[in-house]
């Protein structure tokens, strides 16, 4: 197949342009009341009520709070997916003793265990980042295994060979060798902590983007709902591109 011309500047004119086609049929279908707006809003009606909410502070303030608890519960959910993932990867016997727990815990709704979160840490702010932070443990430990072992065996002898401790088998074989595992694990965990941050602010939270979605559902405030909807999109994107930049910077011979 012969190669577009200026394909890098075709390719970013396409990506700009199928969400703005997006909007602009949008647009007209409400317009021409092809779609009942009162259930499906329209882009100027949205854009309508995003001004309102961002010069009052009222979205910036939520869309503060929420990214604290994603960033928090995705620390705390990712730190020690990455050093139990290593751990498993490394011994067959920390394997053995873990991993059916991982299998038959794994496939449990993250939204099924909710009111046993609330039971155990209550209404407050730790139950919410421990509702991200499951989420984003899975995801990460069961990568970091699998990046752990798909390692050519060969590094491993050498590191034997050489003398190598723990220490060193963690932090300069293990650990370096999984990473583009890692960060594929880390930006699942990243789709999956915006997922549960809106069922995590449905509980007795009084602000937040979750909590402004189902306050908006209560008033049937469709675009009030929508905003919220696309700041959780937007943030979504930010937070991949950031992921992106840091996997280019620590793992550069790995292109993405």
């Amino acid at each position: 197949m012969a190669k577009l011309p200026n394909g890098g500047l075709f390719i970013r004119v396409v990506s700009v342009l199928s969400p703005l086609t997006l909007l602009i049929a949008w647009e007209i279908l409400a317009r021409v009341n092809a779609i009942d707006t009162r259930l499906f809003s329209s882009p100027s009606l949205i854009i309508q009520a995003f001004v309102p909410l961002l010069f009052s502070g009222e979205l910036i303030y939520n869309t503060a709070v929420s990214v604290q608890r994603v960033i928090l519960g995705f620390i705390v959910g990712a730190v020690p997916g990455i050093i139990l993932g290593i751990s498993m990867g490394l011994s067959p016997f920390v394997r053995s003793a873990v991993e059916p727990m991982i299998a038959a815990t794994y496939p449990i709704p993250k939204l099924a265990i909710m009111p046993l979160i609330l039971l155990v840490f209550g209404l407050g702010e730790t139950s919410k980042v421990f509702t991200i932070a499951i989420g984003v443990f899975y995801l990460v430990v069961i990568n970091t295994m699998a990046g752990v072992l798909d390692i050519d065996k060969i590094y491993l002898d050498v590191a034997r060979n050489y003398g190598a401790n723990r220490r060193d088998f963690y932090l300069t074989v293990a650990f370096p060798g999984a990473l583009p595992m890692i960060f594929a694990g880390l930006k699942l965990g990243m789709g999956m902590a915006l997922i549960l941050i809106v069922a995590a602010e449905l509980s007795a939270a009084k602000a937040g983007v979750g909590w402004m979605i189902w306050r908006a559902y209560d008033m049937f405030d469709i675009e009030q709902m929508f905003v919220a909807l696309i700041v959780l999109s937007v943030l979504g994107y930010i937070f991949s591109l950031l992921l992106d930049a840091v996997e280019r910077w620590i793992v550069p011979w790995k292109q993405t």
